[in-house]
């Protein structure tokens, strides 16, 4: 589970970290997971949404944007798309 206490977040910033944190399947708990630890507390109103929709997105689908194996649909190449990419890049997930 989350490594960052959801003490103090907004309801809708705890949903988006515990659905970051039950995909499905443990790769993509990591990679969503781990980036909500360090980014939800501090992610604009903008790009929760974009989060919120990254969410809705299917384990096969991201992990293979993530690994890099399919482009990342358009609609969802967005900024915080682009920092979950560096993040993940950089730290290994």
């Amino acid at each position: 589970m989350s490594g960052i206490t959801s003490d103090g977040l907004e309801p809708r910033r705890k949903k988006a970290l515990f659905r970051a944190w039950h995909r499905g399947t443990k790769e993509m708990d990591f990679v969503m997971g781990r980036f909500a630890d360090a980014h939800i507390a501090t992610l604009s109103e903008a790009d929760l949404v974009d989060f919120e929709h990254l969410l809705d997105v299917s384990d096969r689908e991201l992990f293979a944007w993530v690994v890099g194996t399919e482009p990342v649909d358009p609609i969802h190449d967005r900024p915080v798309w682009r920092s979950m990419k560096a993040f993940t890049d950089a730290n290994g997930t």
